[in-house]
């Protein structure tokens, strides 16, 4: 009996493509390790606050696609990129037209808990793609990003269960004082748009940018 040929939807196995996430976030490896999306991790030495300060000041939609291209093009610029791809991410959280990044400190993230308490913001999520390929053999030499933005709606908190999330110390070191995909969830009644941007990282976004560089996300599947 005859082999069938294979079909363009077939996942083709590619040893030379690689794929690099320029970000610390565990949520974005895990998002990405879930969707069967093979990766490896370099973090960008970037200065958020001085690439904001250089810039100007900017909505919260742009500033995450700003800080999302920061990241990557660092990566991009160092060896260890050359040949792959790089995806760089920045979350921004967007609330009474006011942008808030990560608190870092308890305070600042209580009195923002308390003003989400029961309302809704939208939390956008930029990405910024770079082809470190040689143009010369599969490179498109795509530098190219987008922004995926969804609505989050919040429950109305109690005050021991601020407190309570607040030692946990988990809404500290992320945009907007919260999660979705862990203690946060609970926090959180609805969604309006694409879940994976409150995570940190749109993979029906990222499949676009890939093809915009010629690269078909089922090629980078495990």
């Amino acid at each position: 009996m005859p082999v069938p040929a294979r079909t363009r939807l077939d996942p083709v196995t590619n040893p030379n493509l690689s794929l690099i996430l320029a970000s610390a976030s565990p949520a974005r490896t895990k998002l990405l390790t879930d969707a069967g999306i093979s990766h490896t991790v370099l973090v960008s030495d970037v200065d958020e606050d001085a690439v904001t300060a250089r810039y100007g000041l900017t909505d919260p939609h742009d500033t995450a696609l700003l800080l999302a291209r920061a990241k990557a093009e660092a990566v991009a610029s160092l060896p260890e990129a050359d040949g792959a791809l790089v995806i760089g991410c920045d979350s921004v959280f967007e609330f009474d037209g006011e942008a808030h990044g990560k608190p870092w400190e308890a305070d600042v993230a209580r009195e923002r808990i308390r003003r989400m308490s029961g309302s809704s913001g939208v939390l956008h999520t930029g990405h910024w793609l770079v082809d470190c390929r040689d143009t010369d053999e599969d490179g498109s030499g795509a530098t190219l990003g987008a922004v995926s933005s969804a609505e989050v709606h919040f429950a109305k908190l109690s005050d021991d269960e601020i407190e309570a999330y607040i030692a946990t110390g988990e809404p500290l070191q992320v945009a907007g004082s919260f999660t979705i995909d862990s203690l946060g969830g609970a926090f959180i009644e609805r969604v309006v748009g694409d879940p994976h941007a409150v995570v940190g990282l749109s993979v029906s976004t990222l499949r676009q940018l890939l093809a915009s560089a010629d690269v078909r996300i089922i090629d980078l599947w495990k």
